[in-house]
């Protein structure tokens, strides 16, 4: 599970860099497709950053962050900075939907990509609770059997 994140995060990465290109770009982006399906139009608006900071490059750095916490098997902070991620993702969305009226495929793909590695991660998480709570039960019975003896 943990390389499966790790290479959706990876490919968030990519993602990101693409339209953190797209945000500096002065020339049409390949995904400037139709009227309602345009990247320029979403990564030029005023919504394209947060402090000044573009939204792309936010997501190079979550992203990164995501792939960190998987390499390093934190469960738990993995899948609440996953959670908060989407959150983010979905934020931004709105924004495009209801005030830009305008979808950009880079967006789509990284939302994508977001909801997976929160569903992977829940996942992970729930899995790897499970087994740490089986292997106390494990422990206490062989005590108990051993305090019988």
């Amino acid at each position: 599970m943990r390389y499966l994140i790790l290479l959706l995060s990876l490919a968030g990465v990519l993602v990101s860099v693409q339209a953190l290109r797209g945000h500096y770009a002065t020339e049409t982006e390949p995904c400037s497709i139709s009227e309602r399906l345009d990247c320029d139009t979403v990564n030029h608006s005023s919504y394209s950053e947060v402090f000044q900071v573009p939204v792309a490059a936010i997501g190079i750095g979550g992203y990164l962050l995501l792939a960190i916490l998987a390499l390093f098997r934190r469960q738990f902070m993995l899948t609440v900075a996953a959670v908060v991620g989407l959150i983010f993702s979905l934020h931004m969305t709105g924004i495009e939907w209801d005030l830009l009226n305008m979808w950009c495929l880079y967006c789509a793909i990284s939302q994508a990509l977001i909801a997976l590695i929160v569903l992977f991660s829940a996942i992970w998480l729930v899995r790897w609770e499970m087994e740490k709570n089986s292997e106390k039960s494990n422990v206490r019975r062989l005590t108990e059997n051993a305090m019988k003896k």
